[in-house]
């Protein structure tokens, strides 16, 4: 990601363009209709700088970085996954992943873990404690 960051009137000037789905100071968020735009027109023959200016971006003021990081970001995604890699993913991959369920064994195991780390945690205390008392003692 590039360091430049966006001024409150650049902010203003992206957020009007209809292939942004969301401006702040640091980045960029496209729409996956633009995405799979870029990725046609890109395949077709066009350079990236050429899209993005036929499509209403100003490549000065994005800086030409970013349009190639996006560029590099999403041809990556479309060959690995197809259209559905260049989806925005975040707010339904927001929060812990989901655990997988667990056999009893291995519950089991995952346990006996825990158990040895509480045992090693609890001598590890009494050793601490045993030589606050000798220091008690000397003083």
């Amino acid at each position: 990601m590039s360091k430049r960051e966006f001024t409150k009137k650049e902010i203003k000037i992206l957020s009007t363009n209809p292939n942004v789905k969301s401006v702040g100071s640091k980045g960029i968020t496209y729409t996956d209709e633009f995405k799979r735009q870029f990725i046609v027109e890109h395949e077709s023959g066009k350079l990236p700088r050429d899209i993005f200016e036929s499509h209403g971006f100003d490549v000065e003021m994005i800086g030409s970085e970013r349009v190639l990081a996006a560029s590099k970001r999403w041809r990556a995604a479309y060959k690995e996954k197809g259209v559905e890699g260049l989806r925005d993913t975040r707010k339904e991959n927001s929060g812990r992943p989901r655990e997988k369920d667990l056999s009893l064994e291995e519950k089991y195991e995952r346990l006996k873990v825990q158990n040895n780390l509480l045992k090693a945690e609890n001598e590890l205390l009494k050793k601490i404690e045993m030589g606050e008392r000798r220091l008690r003692r000397r003083k």
